[in-house]
């Protein structure tokens, strides 16, 4: 879909304004919800949010540095070179100045990336939705499109001292820069990226198809280049020292995350994982497991169908992979899929079509579903 055909309407603050007031607005219900479940429980929210899980983990490396290690048992080596840097890099940031717990300077940052991700996922919203094939209005289907993205299932991880919504941040307004044929900013924001999470090769390979398609259409700039070579920089200079840092080489990385168990297997062991639970007393959370899968996959479709750019496309097709086909505790997989914010452009488009009301309530009802699952599941199991 050539984007050329949207408004080049520049998404500034005040364009961008109800947007964010949607995604505060479903952030701080959950926070509420949260607070009431907590109370009612006597836990912590402060606590839920900022010191537990892989929380601790980046709180340690911004007070300590990578070293740090695990042994299990079963001999498992638990290694903290397995969490990429920026976020620590960016909570010690915040701490320096102001005194705050690391732990607390990570809700500061998740605060403020939340924001800049919900801008950015409106900013690719109201290019592409605003097309010549959708016919909406793009700024609507931007809002409704950053309202679905904070109130998915596990939304409450935006709200959490964890890197997905630094992440998705990066990703989009790298989204937005190709989209936009801003090659060297689009480089810069993918080398970010691929310092925040392992799959900032999302991010990557979608610089690298956006330019090899604009190179066919004869498209010869430097900038473009330049953008190209920016992209993979962050990932490879992580990846590269942890290997010189374990003796691992080139593979040492993916040494560090087979000792945590995680791996590309093809989504074999995700299919037995949910052949288990299909064979036992647990068959509804099997069922669960494979509605929610083909829900992806046909939101996917949607994205496919309704003729996204290149970019959009390789970047959430290889988040979906990644997170799907990984081995690794399973739990994980709907915070994985969190960044895949270009599968609710379709269901944005949809719900632009409908009448403010009608949406609006569709949208509360999804808000107060995602508050009330957010509050229990941190006051149960929570996020791995």
């Amino acid at each position: 879909m050539p984007v050329d055909d949207a408004p080049a309407k520049y998404p500034g603050p005040r364009r961008a304004a109800p947007a964010l007031a949607a995604f505060a607005a479903v952030r701080l219900l959950g926070l509420a919800v949260l607070s009431l479940w907590s109370a009612a429980a006597g836990s912590s929210p402060h606590t839920l949010l900022s010191a537990r899980w892989d929380s601790l983990w980046y709180a340690r490396i911004a007070a300590e540095g990578y070293g740090y290690e695990v042994v299990l048992p079963s001999g498992a080596v638990h290694s903290n070179l397995a969490f990429f840097p920026l976020l620590p890099w960016l909570e010690r940031l915040v701490a320096a100045p102001t005194g705050l717990s690391y732990g607390s300077a990570g809700l500061v940052v998740s605060a403020v990336a939340g924001l800049a991700a919900a801008w950015g996922v409106f900013a690719v919203a109201d290019l592409v939705c605003a097309s010549r094939h959708h016919r909406v209005d793009g700024r609507r289907a931007g809002v409704l499109a950053v309202a679905l993205w904070a109130a998915l299932p596990v939304g409450i991880v935006q709200s959490m001292a964890y890197s997905e919504s630094l992440f998705t941040a990066l990703a989009a307004w790298s989204l937005y820069a190709v989209l936009r044929g801003r090659w060297v900013v689009a480089g810069l924001l993918a080398a970010g990226a691929g310092l925040t999470r392992p799959v900032g090769a999302a991010v990557v390979a979608a610089v690298w198809v956006a330019a090899v398609l604009a190179w066919r259409r004869g498209e010869r700039s430097w900038r473009m280049a330049a953008g190209a070579l920016l992209a993979p920089l962050g990932a490879a200079a992580y990846a590269l020292w942890v290997g010189a840092r374990t003796g691992g080489g080139l593979t040492g990385y993916l040494d560090v995350q087979a000792g945590w168990g995680n791996g590309f297997d093809g989504g074999w062991a995700f299919a037995r994982f949910i052949g288990a639970r299909l064979a036992s007393p647990a068959f509804a959370a099997g069922a669960g497991l494979i509605a929610g899968v083909l829900l992806v996959l046909w939101l996917y479709r949607l994205c496919v169908r309704d003729r996204q750019p290149a970019a959009l496309l390789v970047y959430c097709g290889v988040v979906v992979a990644l997170a799907l086909c990984a081995s690794g505790y399973f739990g994980s997989k709907p915070r994985l899929l969190l960044p895949a914010f270009p599968l609710m452009l379709p269901l944005a488009v949809a719900l632009a079509r409908w009448r403010t009301g009608r949406a609006a309530c569709v949208l509360g009802a999804l808000a107060l579903a995602s508050a009330v699952y957010g509050a229990f599941w941190l006051n149960g199991s929570g996020p791995p």
